[in-house]
């Protein structure tokens, strides 16, 4: 499992070397990799259907308990295959809709990366590598909305979305960093017999918040829902890949996957239904007033997103299947809405339905795609779609007292989403053809094919099945609720209540179908609220920040070195102070101190008056030279106490400051007043008040007793662990190795800033 989550990453790095040598070769070729893994996860069936899932694991940070664990089970089967599988139609489809562009190779790395992203989140089993590849897919669907990025609207929804995402990434961290804590396990798979004990600790509060703003803000649920809409500014295939069939899904796969850990509890079953009904209805209503296709696909999905976290957040047998039926229907279905969207926009120029009729006379194919799209998004029969919706209310059906409540939001839900439905997958297609789209014509197979396949399978799965049923949909239900399930689907269950609140849901939103006309109007009314949304909300608290950081910033960071070092000292002394006077017993333990000898009195002598010199000197190049003493003096102190690489490193760097020193101060004006007598007076208070924090402090530290515990360990470990005999060096290299590395390139940075300064003056100087 870890070759096929890498080959993507390889893929990612390879595409650009070989596209462009061979740009006058169809890219078609490209969809091998995604079409090869999926056959890869399709010969897996019989393994995970006999009970067996498949468990791999690999060393990383074995200390910290980061391995590379893989994990394939019925849940993360489904999801490898519909993002293996739509990946290898978007791979073709992109080949043709992208044709030609200056970066179809860029493109096709972003979309390998994400790819190989979401094959590592819903395969991996270690709680840490599974928020690294989260981390993974928000950084590269940063790169595919933003793949026009001479357009400001798609570089703004690229940020919206990184910004959203990410902000759920860093609460994901803490929920599984919580969950470690709990269980002092790391793999997901280990922590299921211990939900009982999970759900007993203090801790399993925190950790259902941090995990469900996570869950939530990719999932795109209420009130994080806004940045999917404004992401659809990213190039169709990115829309169909990403908020159709996988990214927007990994929200609901990590609530699906920690449902056997986390679930079965009044905290969690009702936080997820009440979040879930409110998205899945306030989107469905929102999808009704939309007329650009892709923000009618945009707001369906996200009502769709709301469907399957409410399904999670009942819980029950019937409700997870449910969830797993949905999961597949929405991705047939939903992928091929916006394959056909991407292709009307394509071929017309606009996505505008008001506009849009009759294209059933130039593009008959993509027609028949998308009204069989339509009809499983509407739950018609016999497409997968009605199998789908009977097992909703049939969950919702089964919730005790709450039941018709629950079953009324539901048909609500599912009638707008037929409407919105109709709308984008029919409402095209029929009518009188505009005159200005006489000459549209029929697409490459290539663009066309995709969809007929995706809503030919929703159609054949509603015919048969059966054919999911034992293969892959009883695997998934049994890894959410630990038991083997018994269920068998089919078509037609007979004329009973569900049926008839399926015809009540047909009808209804026919009905509104033919009353209610999407237009400019329609939606200027409904969009005079969005200043109340929670999208208003959020960037009206986002600019507050950009406000009050600019204040901030404005006050500090003023450009004077001298208030930057008042208000460094002045923090550090107000700490120093009350962490020596409050938190420190500052009786001194004088049995420690040891003798001055005569060296180091006559050393400390020579620094006392070059200290008084450097204070009360009137030649700045004297003061200087005096600072350069003191540093000297610290120098033969550090040589007292057998530390000769200290005193070469304190040499080396006071010689240079001096150097530097009297380089800069050579350059100013000879008569220069640096400061007055109130400038002065302030200056001494507070280094003197600093000066003898420090002191007491250095003075407490010699009175403490030592610990010889972590010298002890590193002189044990440092020739074991670290194959070195200079225990400084190992700790330097190897115990804190990326702590020097960030050191170096602190360094290095400096000096290329430095290097293109001087570079920069000698330009200029050579202008003059």
């Amino acid at each position: 499992m870890l070759t096929a989550v890498i080959s993507g990453f390889i893929f990612a790095l390879l595409i650009p070397i070989i596209l462009g040598r061979l740009k006058s070769i169809s890219t078609l070729w490209v969809a091998l990799l995604p079409l090869t893994l999926f056959i890869y996860f399709l010969s897996k069936i019989p393994e995970i259907l006999a009970g067996n899932p498949i468990k791999t694991s690999y060393q990383w940070v074995p200390s910290l308990g980061i391995n590379l664990d893989f994990y394939l089970d019925g849940l993360s089967l489904l999801f490898v295959l519909l993002i293996s599988g739509v990946g290898t139609l978007v791979f073709v489809y992109t080949s043709a809709y992208l044709k030609g562009h200056h970066y179809l190779d860029r493109f096709y790395a972003y979309l390998s990366l994400f790819m190989a992203s979401m094959l590592g989140l819903v395969l991996s089993d270690n709680i840490y590598t599974l928020f690294l590849f989260w981390e993974l897919t928000s950084i590269s669907s940063f790169f595919l909305i933003g793949f026009n990025n001479d357009k400001e609207d798609s570089r703004k929804s690229a940020l919206t979305a990184l910004a959203i995402t990410g902000f759920g990434g860093l609460f994901l961290l803490a929920a599984m960093v919580g969950l470690g804590q709990i269980t002092d396990a790391y793999q997901i798979s280990a922590m299921a017999p211990m939900a009982d004990a999970i759900k007993d600790h203090s801790l399993y509060g925190w950790v259902l918040f941090f995990l469900f703003i996570a869950a939530f803000t990719k999932s795109a649920q209420f009130p994080f829902h806004f940045w999917l809409p404004g992401a659809m500014k990213a190039p169709t295939p990115v829309s169909t890949y990403l908020h159709s069939a996988t990214m927007v899904k990994a929200g609901v796969y990590l609530l699906a996957r920690f449902t056997p850990v986390l679930g079965n509890h009044e905290w969690w079953n009702g936080t997820l239904i009440i979040v879930g009904a409110l998205t899945m209805v306030y989107a469905a209503i929102h999808a009704l007033f939309r007329i650009d296709l892709k923000g009618i696909l945009a707001y369906s999905t996200i009502s769709a997103l709301g469907i399957l976290v409410f399904l999670i957040g009942l819980g029950s047998p019937d409700a997870l299947l449910a969830a797993s039926i949905f999961i597949l229907v929405h991705a047939l279905y939903k992928a091929t809405l916006f394959l056909v969207t991407g292709i009307i926009d394509h071929e017309t120029g606009t996505r505008d339905v008001t506009q849009l009729g009759g294209l059933n006379k130039v593009m008959l194919p993509v027609g028949i795609a998308a009204m069989l799209a339509a009809i499983s998004n509407a739950g018609i029969p016999p497409s997968f779609g009605f199998v789908g919706k009977d097992l909703i209310y049939e969950a919702t059906l089964g919730m005790g007292d709450l039941a018709w409540l629950l079953t009324c939001l539901a048909i609500l839900t599912n009638v707008a989403l037929l409407v919105a439905g109709f709308v984008a997958g029919i409402k095209p297609f029929l009518g009188k053809l505009p005159e200005k789209f006489k000459n549209v014509h029929l697409p490459a197979p290539s663009m066309y094919v995709p969809p007929l396949i995706l809503a030919g399978l929703g159609i054949l799965f509603g015919l048969f099945p059966g054919v999911l049923e034992g293969g892959l949909i009883k695997p998934a239900v049994s890894s959410l609720t630990g038991a083997r399930p018994d269920f068998h689907l089919q078509l037609w269950h007979g004329f009973n209540l569900i049926f008839l609140l399926s015809l009540i849901t047909i009808g209804s939103g026919t009905i509104l179908y033919f009353l209610l006309k999407p237009s400019e109007s329609l939606l200027k009314k409904v969009t005079a609220f969005d200043r109340f949304s929670p999208q208003s909300l959020i960037m009206g608290i986002s600019r507050g920040f950009a406000l009050a950081g600019k204040g901030w910033t404005g006050f500090f960071q003023n450009g004077y070195l001298r208030y930057y070092l008042i208000t460094i000292l002045g923090f550090l002394s107000l700490l120093l102070a009350y962490r020596l006077f409050i938190g420190v017993d500052l009786l001194i333990n004088t049995d420690v101190m040891t003798e001055v000898t005569f060296y180091e009195a006559v050393v400390l002598l020579v620094m006392a008056v070059a200290i008084l010199f450097t204070v009360f000197s009137k030649s700045r190049l004297a003061a200087v030279a005096s600072l350069g003493v003191v540093g000297y003096s610290f120098c033969l102190i550090f040589l007292f106490y057998s530390a000769p690489d200290l005193a070469m490193t304190q040499f080396s760097i006071d010689t240079l400051t001096v150097i530097l020193f009297v380089l800069v101060l050579y350059n100013l004006p000879k008569y220069l007043k640096l400061s007055d007598t109130r400038v002065r007076i302030r200056d001494g208070l507070l280094s003197l008040i600093f000066g003898a924090l420090i002191s007491i402090l250095a003075l407490e530290v010699m009175s403490e007793s030592l610990s010889k515990e972590t010298t002890e360990y590193y002189a044990e470990n440092a020739y074991l662990l670290g194959k070195g005999k200079n225990v400084v060096n190992v700790i330097l290299v190897d115990f804190r190795g990326f702590d020097t590395m960030v050191e170096i390139t602190v360094l290095a940075i400096a000096a290329i800033g430095v290097f293109g300064l001087l570079k920069l003056h000698l330009r200029s100087t050579e202008k003059e």
